[in-house]
């Protein structure tokens, strides 16, 4: 394999990684320290490397260590920082999923491999995570024998139940056994969101160092990673080594590194113990005779003596230096006075276990004087830890202690022990050669003559003079000594250095190292890209868009698109290179003298039901709805508890216990929010439900003098309807709805047909002369008539009487929500602000919405009854007192809400809220171009007296139409990208045009319960009163294959297992919410609103390919 680094073009074997093909192109020197620039090597053949800090591609930095090579890799070297290269191509995919399971296993070693077989023998739906690309751990890396076979046979005759995920990386343990972790793919990263009924934790031991002069040069290497790269790898690049054996790991590390044709030139062992016997022997005949070719050429006679006497190793004694050539590479080492000359020192001052997880699970630790290593104490979660990484480091001690912590983890998740006597699920233990493992010496720091800093934390450049400079200041506390000398924070989180530090400060304050304790272990456990966490850029699946049935239509004509909640509504639609202004004026014209046509089908709308709809519908409006005729339609206001304007929108009454509410386009599931509310917590006993129909049907509004012409030919059932009423009526041959509301002041209908045929609604309305136009045109019509609109004219601090609005506000009703709001002094005071017109004096200038209002001279008439402080000594000012500006500043008096440029009116208008002003006074419109003066009008510009709603009357015949009235399914235009998305794997349609019903109350005995009382009816069944027809609310799509749970799990939280999902559930999938069924196994089917259906169709589509 072809790689580069630093620019330089090397080889590498398949395998390999970036740290073993440097090492196999004997590249020493990888890097540079972050704070001194002194050179680095590579120092581990893990995650927790240190040194080996590289940048690759689009990623910042990278341990080499852990970067897979392939074919044309590029890596430079960083010094201990990384570094962002804006013109890196980043062409990753970033994906999300979820997991669940009854047993979680991190780690794929020896104990985790146990607990993973032991778990799904006792039936425990098992996950196995392991960060390797391959399983075994440790088993990887040695040239252990199981059952006198290599180890890697054992593993590969597990029998691994459930899931298992290589290449993937527990980096976080939170609360309720949630665990987060990082696969590694080929084409990126991916996030899985774990929930486990039980975590085993195995994730092994990392060896450590010790602190001792020059323990920093290239060539300096932890023993268990050269071990690593000569067995494993197959790089072993020293020509001689000496190990520097604190734990008998360091021994396994030299016969090992001996068998790869290194010369070992010594072993420095400071316990005074000899080899256990038959250790030298074994070493010998595996290569170690260059122990005693390195004494002879010493001619050193007392060294000689002393090494036989010891079967060979120096006992007793440590490393106090190195030595390095001109680049600072490793060239020999230091024993006391002795100096032995080694292209490699092999450290094993013994172990850690990994107890990272266990204690981001808040468990707490507890340090082992026999092991001198902090091991898992008291747990927190429902967690288990074993091997390793919990002190056991025999493997055959792991193997049986994952075995136990597998069955123990099975037993409790499945709330079943085993029978007295039966199988717990543990497998054979096989035999290991591996002889008994002695404990470590207790050394962490080594003084030495050289004058060479010793190092505590390698990636940070902190040395063990820096400890001391802190502990010297008074600091007792590791995280004190953290935060000041910036140890454990670096790329590897203390790995390396943790144990070290507190070892160091142990010796420098004279405790124990139980007593100065441990930092404290934060996610993640390795460094995650913000690119990983935060996922790639899906571009509009990013943040899901409703659309309505006519969006294709609108896209046709060009329509330019405004945001509006999560819809896109058209915003204007400019022909032949219109300006914005141009047509909107055009627009505007059409709907004042001939007839205009806009989608209306994200107005929020609500089903009301039930006897008492009526009673509860006065107590959330300000006026009375249970005195409106049925056929009869109602303008009104609802507000908080507060009294201020909450939403607005006709209510129709049709039927006794029938309503129809319509609502704001943004406000719709507020509102429907508002009303369970208050029904489930206030008035519970009402009789009266509610059920979203938004989605279902589909509006057109029809407005205009001429609006009667088009009506009459698609719906001729409702051209003679009187104002402020509604039909049902065919539309185009279709069941329907026509209300006759204006939102203009024009003659207008409101049309309303079910989705599928809104697009063909649409159509026939334009294909009749009707203008289309979009929410600027319609915004521009109603501030002409003087219509608040919820959001602009209110910003949550207005009461309907300050929109000039008393009328609506029912002196009757003994109570609705806001009354008591409204006698308050401060929402009863006159000079609050209240909705006015104004008028610029320069015809053609549009003032800025938001501008400030301010008096043209400076001096602000008051209104009656106000009990305002002057500015300056807090001196009430009487009734009818004039504020005047003092030292320069002019108060303000009030903001411009809307600013349009009118069509009928031939100039520039605007609506505000102003106090203490009337009809032509003077203000001056404040903002960032400029002033414009500015006078105050009434706020209804046009048509005050009403006279146009009633519209042209219909003369001579009605035009008749001759348009296809087809339906059309929300998913329609994705057939044949789902058809070809598909395939043996998973398979994905829509099953369009589903009758579909809300039923509340009684069990209907039939459909999908969605939560008390309300379920979900589908299908060709016998309907019954009081079912809210919602066939074109949502439409379903259907997944299947063996891998459709695949593609769930990318964007759906739940727990898809049979055990637990109960066939169906109300869930989110990707960012919308979705019904989802289980119709069979590998078959389900996802009922989505048809608003989200080209949104969540675009996702499956997109999850499909990632898979």
């Amino acid at each position: 394999m072809r790689f580069t680094f630093d620019g330089r073009e090397l080889r590498g074997e398949p395998g390999d990684t970036l740290a073993a093909a440097l090492l196999r192109n004997d590249v020493r020197v990888v890097g540079r320290s972050v704070q001194l620039g002194r050179p680095r090597g590579i120092f581990t053949a893990g995650p927790e490397e240190p040194n080996a800090l590289v940048r690759v591609g689009a990623d910042p930095m990278l341990a080499a260590t852990t970067v897979e090579l392939y074919d044309g890799l590029e890596a430079w070297s960083l010094r201990g920082k990384g570094r962002v290269d804006p013109e890196a191509i980043d062409d990753r995919r970033c994906d999300k999923g979820y997991l669940h399971c009854d047993v979680l296993v991190v780690g794929g070693g020896p104990a985790g491999l146990a607990a993973a077989v032991a778990a799904g023998r006792l039936g425990a739906r098992t996950i196995l995570v392991d960060e390797q690309p391959r399983l075994g751990g440790d088993l990887l890396n040695s040239r252990l024998l199981l059952d006198g076979a290599p180890a890697l046979d054992w593993v590969a005759r597990l029998d691994l139940p459930g899931r298992v995920l290589t290449r993937t990386t527990a980096i976080g343990y939170y609360d309720h056994n949630y665990v987060v972790a990082v696969e590694r793919r080929a084409r990126g990263e991916r996030l899985w969101h774990i929930r486990a009924r039980e975590v085993v934790l195995a994730t092994g031991a990392h060896e450590r160092s010790l602190a001792f002069p020059g323990n920093d040069r290239p060539g300096v290497m932890l023993a268990s990673a050269a071990r690593t790269y000569a067995n494993r790898y197959g790089v072993a690049p020293w020509r001689r080594a000496v190990v520097f054996a604190c734990a008998d790991s360091g021994y396994e590390a030299a016969r090992d590194l001996a068998a790869a044709g290194v010369e070992i030139a010594a072993i420095v062992d400071p316990r005074p113990e000899a080899l256990p016997p038959g250790a030298l022997a074994e070493l010998v005949a595996t290569g170690g005779e260059g122990l005693l070719a390195e004494l002879v050429s010493t001619g050193e006679d007392g060294l000689l003596a002393e090494l036989v006497a010891t079967g060979g190793v120096l006992t007793g004694q440590v490393v106090t230096g190195t030595t390095g050539d001109a680049e600072g590479v490793l060239t020999g080492v230091q024993v006391g006075s002795r100096h032995i000359e080694a292209d490699l020192l092999a450290v094993a001052g013994g172990w850690n276990p990994a107890v990272h997880l266990f204690s981001q699970s808040q468990g707490r630790v507890r340090f082992d004087d026999h092991l001198q290593a902090f091991v898992p104490g008291t747990s927190a979660q429902r967690e288990r830890s074993a091997g390793a990484c919990r002190g056991l480091y025999g493997t055959r001690d792991a193997i049986a202690d994952g075995y136990a912590a597998g069955a123990e983890a099975a037993e409790r998740a499945r709330s079943r022990p085993a029978a007295a006597g039966g199988s717990r699920g543990e497998g054979r233990v096989p035999e290991c050669d591996e002889r008994p493992v002695r404990a470590p010496t207790a050394l962490w720091v080594v003084d030495g003559p050289s004058g060479e800093p010793a190092f505590a934390d390698l990636h940070r450049d902190v040395t063990v003079a820096d400890l001391a400079r802190a502990t010297g200041t008074g600091m007792r506390s590791v995280e004190h000594v953290k935060r000041y000398t910036t140890a454990g924070t670096g790329a590897d989180q203390g790995k390396t250095s943790g144990a070290v530090v507190v070892g160091v400060m142990s010796a420098l304050l004279g405790a124990a190292p139980g007593q100065v304790g441990t930092t404290t272990f934060r996610p993640p456990y390795v460094p995650v890209s913000f690119a990983t966490l935060a996922g790639r850029d899906r571009g509009e699946l990013s943040d899901p868009v409703r659309t309505t049935a006519m969006h294709d239509s609108h896209v046709a004509r060009g329509a330019v698109f405004e945001d509006v909640g999560q819809w896109k509504r058209p915003w204007y639609f400019p022909q032949d290179g219109e300006s914005m202004e141009e047509a909107v004026l055009r627009e505007c014209r059409a709907a004042r003298t001939d007839v205009a046509a806009m989608d209306a089908s994200t107005l929020g709308k609500i089903d009301i039901r039930g006897a008492d709809a009526g009673a509860f519908l006065d107590r959330i409006y300000t006026n009375m709805y249970s005195t409106l005729n049925v056929g009869a339609c109602r303008y009104g206001v609802m507000c908080g508890a507060d009294g201020m304007v909450l939403d607005d929108g006709t209510t129709t009454r049709l039927a006794e216990d029938h309503y129809l509410m319509t609502t704001t386009t943004g406000n719709a599931a507020r509102v429907l929010d508002w009303l369970e509310e208050w029904h489930q917590t206030e008035w519970p006993g009402l009789e009266v439900s509610f059920t979203s129909v938004t989605d279902h049907w589909a509006t057109v509004v029809v407005a205009g003098p001429r609006a009667r012409r088009v009506v009459a030919a698609v719906a001729p059932g409702a051209v003679d309807l009187a104002f402020m009423r509604y039909v049902a009526a065919d539309v185009l041959g279709v069941p329907g709805r026509v209300f006759r509301i204006s939102f203009s002041g024009e003659l207008a209908y409101e049309v309303n047909v079910p989705w599928a045929y809104g697009r063909a609604l649409w159509e026939a309305v334009l294909g009749l002369g009707a203008v289309p136009y979009g929410t600027e045109t319609m915004h521009v019509l109603r501030a002409e008539k003087g219509f608040a609109i919820v959001g602009q004219e209110t910003d949550g601090t207005v009461t309907p009487q300050d929109l000039g609005m008393e009328w609506i506000v029912s002196r009757r009703k003994p109570d609705y929500v806001g009354k008591r709001s409204h006698a308050r002094p401060d929402t009863a005071r006159s000079d609050r602000k209240r909705l006015v017109g104004l008028l610029p004096d320069d015809p053609a200038r549009l003032v800025e919405e938001g501008a400030q209002l301010v008096a043209a001279d400076g001096v602000v008439p008051m209104g009656e009854g106000a009990e305002l402080a002057a500015a300056e000594g807090g001196v009430p000012v009487e009734a009818g007192a004039r504020l005047v500006a003092v030292e320069g500043r002019v108060p303000m008096v009030g903001h411009v809400t809307s600013s349009y440029r009118s069509a009928a009116l031939g100039r520039t208008f605007c609506l505000a809220l102003a106090k203490g002003v009337g009809p032509g006074d003077r203000l001056t419109a404040v903002s960032g171009d400029g002033t414009c003066p500015v006078t105050v009008v009434e706020p209804v510009f046009y048509d005050p007296g009403n006279a146009r709603r009633d519209g042209e009357p219909l003369t001579g015949a009605p035009p008749r139409h001759a348009f296809e009235v087809r339906a059309e399914s929300p998913a329609a235009a994705f057939a044949a990208r789902f058809e070809a998305a598909g395939g043996a794997r998973v398979r994905l349609r829509e099953v369009p045009f589903e009758p579909m019903w809300e039923v509340r109350g009684a069990d209907p005995g039939v459909g999908l319960r969605l939560g008390p009382d309300w379920w979900l009816v589908s299908g060709h069944v016998e309907t019954r009163p009081g079912w809210v027809d919602v066939s074109g609310q949502r439409t379903i799509l259907e997944l299947s294959g063996p891998a459709a749970e695949d593609v769930l799990i990318t964007g759906c939280p739940l727990d898809l297992h049979p055990d637990v999902f109960p066939g169906h559930a109300q869930t989110l999938l990707g960012k919308t919410g979705v019904i989802l069924e289980r119709r069979a196994p590998g078959s389900y089917r996802v009922y989505v609103r048809s608003s989200f259906t080209r949104y969540l169709a675009e996702w499956l589509l997109d999850a499909i390919d990632a898979i």
